[in-house]
């Protein structure tokens, strides 16, 4: 018999609800235990709250008012039974509660363990349950579209649907094998190798939106860079609608990293606000522009903020040189002011870029313009697709392509005349690795290297 297993499922930290899940063969007797219904019920039915209290079935103290429902399998998240009991959100009603579960019969659940199992009973499949924690973890609304739509399966439905054209593949060429000295017409060498590049064709589309996912799933950040008193702060401020930052007219204020998280059509932007770049000053100012060029080095764009009311600097030179080897952009704050900056020799200096976008953090001027500037460079060489045909994992992305790369060897195989078990060898291996992505050929180590990085109660 397997185990019955519990964790606590919302969050830590004082709320109105804590929830308690427990999974397994013994959530019936669990209830009858710890479980005080307020009116006598019996065998407990099937997806219905009760209310009542919580008592340690020692003492038969009161722990706290609940409200319980049992799920009975199939039915249920994990396709076992499940007992659910909504307590009060105390921290400590909520570790009191789950210690009686575990005396009356359960063991605390290692992290994903109720998704590993919901997997196992074939409630999900694999691709299914890695987009459970891709919508816990969503940062905005087009993540969580992307999350929510490989979780109803049309992630999974699509790579079947491809899955199942490579099928038709291997049956072409297994029949070629078996009666080949028959007098059976087989198919010709020309219709499969057809039929594999339209396979291969699917495949790419796929794998090619792999850096939308990314940037979806996990964002990308942004560093403002430029001298001291340019307006970087209040460029954060402005962008977080928040005044996170410290602004002041004194040069030098930022002397360490300032971040802040916003939304971007979608795009989770991670914002840097940064120490001012000149000769330092002293040890600290000098320690926070070290950082600086760490972290230039290590993000995804870079804005260099230019002070559109002076001429260009020594400062504003170094930092543009400096930022080369990155993907950045000029914008030139304080556009409510006289333009003095020279932009065209501005645009001399780093031609690939684009043209410098005009602003005024103060003011609250060019904002959106600057926000689209953003948007175009982080999906600037990406290919975007449907909410459930986008790659946001990179397990599935590499599956994809491994497959791909095994198709184009059996079609290459077909085309040079070789044997058909060739071939056919290679469509069995892309099979394989294709079914990876629904957790059809995966192993236990990559199980528990996915289901790892689930909290616990899920």
């Amino acid at each position: 018999m397997e185990d019955t297993i519990a964790g606590i499922a919302t969050p830590s930290g004082t709320a109105a609800i804590g929830i308690i899940r427990v999974s397994g063969p013994m959530c019936q007797e669990i209830a009858s235990r710890i479980f005080r219904p307020s009116h006598a019920t019996g065998v407990m039915t099937s997806h219905r709250l009760y209310h009542g209290d919580i008592v340690s079935p020692d003492t038969g103290r009161p722990i706290d008012e609940v409200l319980v429902s049992i799920m009975r399998k199939p039915h249920s998240y994990t396709g076992e039974d499940v007992l659910e009991i909504n307590c009060h959100g105390s921290p400590f009603i909520l570790e009191s509660v789950l210690l009686e579960v575990i005396r009356a019969g359960s063991r605390l659940a290692e992290p994903g363990e109720f998704t590993r199992r919901a997997f196992l009973n074939n409630r999900l499949d694999l691709s299914q349950a890695e987009a459970v924690a891709d919508t816990i973890t969503a940062k905005t609304d087009r993540a969580l579209e992307v999350a929510v739509s490989h979780l109803k399966g049309e992630f999974a439905r699509k790579i079947e649907e491809i899955r199942s054209s490579i099928v038709n593949v291997l049956a072409l060429l297994e029949a070629s094998i078996d009666f080949s000295d028959d007098d059976v017409e087989a198919a010709s060498p020309g219709t499969a190798a057809e039929a594999i590049q339209s396979a291969i064709d699917e495949l790419n589309r796929l794998a090619s939106t792999y850096r939308e996912g990314k940037i979806y799933r996990d964002g990308i950040s942004v560093v403002i860079a430029g001298k001291p008193n340019v307006g970087k702060s209040s460029l954060l401020n402005r962008l977080l609608g928040e005044k996170k930052a410290i602004v002041t007219t004194v040069p030098g204020t930022t002397r360490d990293l300032v971040e802040g998280m916003i939304s971007i059509r979608g795009i989770p932007v991670i914002l840097t606000d940064t120490a001012g770049i000149r000769e330092p000053k002293d040890p600290i100012e000098e320690e926070g522009i070290r950082r600086v060029w760490e972290r230039v080095s290590e993000t995804d764009l870079v804005i260099v903020l230019i002070d559109g009311s002076e001429c260009l600097t020594d400062d504003d030179m170094k930092i543009i040189d400096g930022c080369r080897p990155r993907n950045f952009f000029f914008v030139i704050n304080k556009s409510d002011l006289p333009h003095l900056v020279d932009e065209k020799r501005l645009v001399s200096l780093a031609p690939d870029t684009d043209v410098p976008v005009w602003i005024s953090a103060k003011e609250g001027l060019g904002i959106s313009a600057l926000k689209e500037a953003i948007y175009s460079h982080a999906l600037s060489d990406a290919q975007c697709g449907e909410s459930g045909h986008i790659v946001s994992n990179i397990r599935h992305k590499i599956a994809i392509e491994r497959t791909s790369d095994l198709l184009s060897r059996a079609k290459e195989t077909i085309l040079q005349g070789l044997s058909p078990e060739l071939s056919a060898f290679d469509v069995r291996q892309s099979l394989e690795n294709l079914g990876e992505i629904a957790g059809k050929t995966v192993t236990d180590e990559v199980l528990d290297r996915i289901f790892s990085t689930f909290c616990i109660g899920k």
